[in-house]
């Protein structure tokens, strides 16, 4: 970019918000901290990614190129697109893809769903609890894809906020799993807390010498299977709690880990898993449902990814 010299047009904004309009292949988060280390400066100054700009003011720009920011950090340079399924004044429903993390957080660099929405949505900024979740009210993981609803306003957070407290929105998920099941249907109830590695969550037993555990945190998980393959199955699956990776989790406790997931699967379904090469955990958010501003229930429903579509044709 070199140097820029601000316009009347453009006098009043924040430089990092700016700088990330005309540079995509950044990350605002990377544009920020660049801004901090002084490789931009506004009148030979250095200044704050939220200095607002002026008429006159001469940008000065000495950024690395995205490429070379995120080898050195180890990231992929994929770009993800926002694929919107609705969007009212008061949300905005996302199919995530697999591969992007909702929002910046620990280890976690790059750009993000966030991110993405922030750039779309600017009014989102503010929204929430948390300036790292602009609207966000719940999660899903980063290698997992499907259906969120984000609250474009402090109110609709608000009651979109109590509404997943209260376990009143429906959430449906689509899972491929290892190992036939001779159950139509069942529920998974083993409590979870996170592993003393911390990376993952453990499922608990039920009872210790032979009374209740007490330990860790309920989470109750539905499945039905859809199909049965001689060594796979298809299962729809609902959450009637929202812990992390509880899905996952709990599928693997069962003694069936889900397609392509290497953080709970066994030694041989990692090796299975580098055979269907997905890069990702056959799970997929299907189905949301949750009430609007008035009241009313609203449903939404996506069908599952082409290439997980090719999976199930694949399976035997």
């Amino acid at each position: 970019m070199g140097k820029l010299k601000i316009t009347i047009e453009d006098a009043g904004r924040r430089l990092d918000k700016f700088l990330a309009e005309r540079l995509p292949e950044l990350s605002r988060s990377q544009i920020q901290k660049q801004i901090k280390e002084g490789l931009v400066t506004v009148d030979g100054q250095k200044v704050a990614p939220h200095y607002f700009l002026k008429e006159g003011d001469e940008i000065e720009r000495t950024l690395k190129s995205a490429t070379q920011e995120e080898k050195k950090a180890g990231l992929s340079t994929k770009r993800f697109s926002l694929r919107i399924i609705a969007e009212t004044p008061a949300y905005i429903v996302v199919d995530k893809p697999a591969g992007l993390a909702v929002h910046r957080s620990g280890n976690i660099q790059g750009e993000t769903l966030a991110d993405l929405l922030l750039k779309r949505y600017p009014e989102l900024e503010g929204v929430g609890e948390d300036p790292a979740r602009p609207g966000i009210v719940h999660r899903l993981d980063k290698d997992v894809s499907g259906l969120m609803v984000v609250a474009r306003d402090q109110e609709a957070f608000k009651k979109l906020k109590k509404q997943f407290q209260g376990r009143s929105v429906e959430k449906v998920y689509l899972a491929l799993v290892y190992g036939h099941l001779d159950k139509e249907s069942g529920t998974i109830n083993f409590p979870i807390e996170r592993s003393s590695s911390g990376r993952r969550m453990a499922a608990l037993p039920l009872t210790r010498k032979g009374e209740a555990n007490l330990e860790g945190r309920e989470a109750i998980t539905e499945f039905k299977v859809l199909k049965n393959f001689i060594n796979y199955a298809f299962l729809e699956v609902r959450i009637k709690t929202g812990r992390t990776h509880q899905i996952r989790v709990h599928l693997a406790a069962y003694d069936h880990p889900i397609v392509g997931d290497d953080l709970y699967g066994t030694n041989k379904t990692k090796l299975k898993n580098k055979k269907f090469n997905l890069g990702r955990v056959f799970l997929v958010s299907s189905r949301l449902t949750f009430k609007d501003a008035e009241g009313k229930r609203q449903t939404f429903e996506i069908d599952l990814p082409e290439r997980l579509k090719e999976i199930l044709k694949e399976v035997k």
